[in-house]
């Protein structure tokens, strides 16, 4: 796909459309080292914090990806249009833990990004690149809303928030 850089003040999204029913393909490793894994994820936010425009996603434990995103320093995500809402799905409900090369499965090309060292995918139509700059991990004594502890069936495996500085970002033409 033809995407050209955007400065990301100039990104216009629909927050909470944009999460929850597009979807996002997060990616962390590094390419060159042909090391990386992805997941979809559907929650997260995007803003600014600490005077730099970030990225925030959430990842659990129990995820293959969780590995990835403590060990690099960069991560992406990417979007695409709606005719890949199937491969999303996929993507977020296999490991690379069992499918190896589910990217390869799921038919996506791996490129190069600027600024970091993990992918973004040629089908993609927005690649957002950011460089870690913090995590915590979830407290279940901090949730106010008593509601929110069924999103962890058992009481355990309670998600990695993961800021990451955007670094660079392009969109399609």
């Amino acid at each position: 796909m033809q995407r050209s850089a955007l400065k990301i003040h100039d990104l216009l999204l629909r927050p909470a459309h944009v999460w929850e029913d597009e979807w996002f393909l997060l990616t962390a490793g590094d390419l060159n080292a042909g090391s990386y894994n992805a997941m979809t994820v559907a929650w997260g936010s995007l803003g600014t914090m600490w005077t730099r425009p970030f990225a925030q996603v959430v990842v659990r434990p129990s995820r293959h990806t969780w590995n990835f995103m403590n060990d690099y320093d960069t991560f992406t995500l990417c979007r695409f249009p709606a005719s890949f809402k199937k491969t999303l799905n996929y993507l977020g409900s296999v490991s690379g833990r069992d499918v190896p090369d589910k990217l390869g499965v799921a038919g996506l090309t791996p490129v190069a990004v600027p600024e970091v060292a993990a992918p973004g995918f040629d089908e993609a139509d927005l690649i957002i690149a950011c460089k870690k700059i913090y995590w915590q991990d979830m407290d279940e004594t901090h949730f106010l809303d008593p509601a929110i502890l069924k999103k962890y069936p058992g009481g355990f495996d309670f998600h990695r928030i993961f800021f990451g500085e955007i670094r660079y970002c392009e969109a399609a033409r």
